[in-house]
């Protein structure tokens, strides 16, 4: 096997392996990595991978992204340790909820939400890699909740490794902000930015464009920017097509979307040759995501604050590795376009271009009364709770059925303890942490409030790292 490439979806930094990309996070041109070429399963592969555990499965689907750095049984050993973290048997249950309906339960690790399916592999990939290279770096990344937590327990205590996670300061949830704040690992440093998920998102990656700083403190990435997160998350989508009949039937999914990261490794899981019939976008208020599939226009407005906070963003970054596809790979198009975004707050794709995408993607938004109408529903007819981005997942599916008799999958993207607030007043339950996490809100916490200022940032993390 050898090193897999990746390239900017902007065009000019250079190509990349596997070591170097995990490590680099954001391009040094400002894009994103993606492969230069998407491995290919054909139908044999995939219905050999039916009976696969888990562990198995990402080996499999993960090994042609990463080539020649990890070698296979190094590969097995990390992805089995970081899989044993979860509390579910299977990893990742698989429920039906309806005629043709799934929940795939992707909460089942140490932070209780997806994040820590991608995280829990990537902090091990980190480890591994740097202890080889014998380097240190320091991780800065933006979180609108869960991907805060689940990079921190994936980094905690890692010798190689300084980790700054921002948060938009007062607009997270309780467990959430508690599940960053109370881990007390030195490495770890919890900045509360007082602005929208959005002002951080922006400031991670102002550090990351000045180059000056990101070399002398060897910065690197974790959030859905980093490809590796995309990788690991691609993974669960062959799990659970296959279950349902993949490669000779064809699966739907719908996915509650913020940064674009998780529904893009569906897309992604469909270059490679899995037969996803459909990508359902679900929204909440913040629905400019809805809003492009509906009319081609991408186009800023506020960041409202709902029930479902993780999905309180504007900008969805991953949304940058689509249309690199919609330009036909043309990294300058790509650049053009999203540098007049940034000055006007708007672009627009072409009628092709918008045919092209909805012929894979279609999109729904929720607002907070529709959403807890669907918690509500759901239990009604089920007894299950589900958080709040989940229900948007539901509602979602249901607005964009899959053609007959194809198996829509929802993927449930956090427990519904995280949520409860939300999750009580819909059903009139209220969701119990587990036995583990159950002393959670009462854990002493550590985290700093800073303006939503550049140099006040850098200024802090010089001072820690001093």
């Amino acid at each position: 096997m050898t090193n897999s490439r990746y390239i900017s979806t902007r065009g000019e930094a250079p190509a990349l392996g596997f070591e170097d990309v995990l490590l680099a996070g954001l391009a040094r041109d400002g894009g994103l990595y993606v492969p230069e070429t998407w491995p290919q399963f054909s139908a044999d592969d995939i219905r050999a991978m039916k009976d696969l555990s888990y562990p198995a499965l990402a080996q499999k689907i993960m090994a042609p992204f990463i080539g020649d750095a990890i070698p296979a049984a190094d590969l097995k050993a990390l992805v089995e340790d970081a899989y044993a973290t979860f509390d579910a048997p299977d990893v990742l249950p698989l429920k039906k909820i309806d005629d043709g309906e799934y929940l795939l339960e992707l909460f089942h690790g140490p932070t209780l939400a997806f994040k820590d399916v991608a995280m829990q592999v990537l902090g091990r990939f980190f480890d591994y890699v740097l202890k080889k290279r014998g380097q240190r770096i320091t991780i800065v990344g933006a979180t609108s909740g869960d991907t805060g937590s689940a990079a921190i327990e994936a980094c905690r205590d890692k010798a190689a490794i300084d980790i700054f996670m921002l948060h938009p300061h007062g607009r997270v949830s309780p467990v959430q902000e508690a599940q960053m704040t109370s881990v007390q690992a030195a490495n770890v440093h919890n900045i509360a930015i007082e602005g929208t998920f959005d002002d951080c998102q922006d400031r991670v990656k102002d550090l990351f464009n000045d180059g000056d700083f990101r070399d002398r403190y060897n910065l690197s990435a974790v959030n859905s920017i980093n490809w590796a997160r995309v990788m690991a998350q691609i993974v669960y989508y062959f799990w659970a097509a296959v279950k349902l009949g993949a490669p000779d039937k064809p699966v739907a999914f719908s996915v509650p979307t913020g940064n674009f990261g998780n529904v893009f490794a569906g897309y992604g899981a469909m270059q490679m040759g899995l037969p996803i019939a459909k990508l359902v976008v679900g929204s909440n208020a913040n629905d400019i995501l809805a809003r492009f599939f509906a009319s081609g226009a991408m186009e800023m407005a506020g960041v409202v604050p709902t029930t479902s906070p993780s999905m309180d963003i504007q900008v969805s970054s991953n949304f940058e590795r689509l249309l690199f596809d919609l330009v036909d790979r043309d990294g300058a198009a790509c650049a053009r376009v999203l540098t007049d975004f940034r000055k006007t707050g708007r672009f627009e794709v072409s009628a092709d271009q918008l045919a092209r995408a909805r012929k894979v993607f279609a999109g729904a938004r929720f607002d907070d009364a529709g959403t807890k109408e669907i918690i509500k529903q759901v239990h009604d007819a089920t007894g299950e709770l589900i958080d709040p981005h989940s229900a948007i997942g539901v509602g979602a599916a249901r607005e964009n059925p899959a053609p007959d008799g194809t198996p829509m999958v929802i993927l449930a993207t956090a427990h519904p303890a995280k949520f409860p607030d939300a999750v009580e007043d819909a059903t009139g339950q209220r969701p119990s942490l587990p036995a583990r996490l159950a002393d959670l809100l009462d854990r002493p916490k550590r985290c700093q409030t800073l303006a939503n200022d550049l140099d006040q940032l850098k200024r802090n993390i010089e001072s820690t790292l001093a």
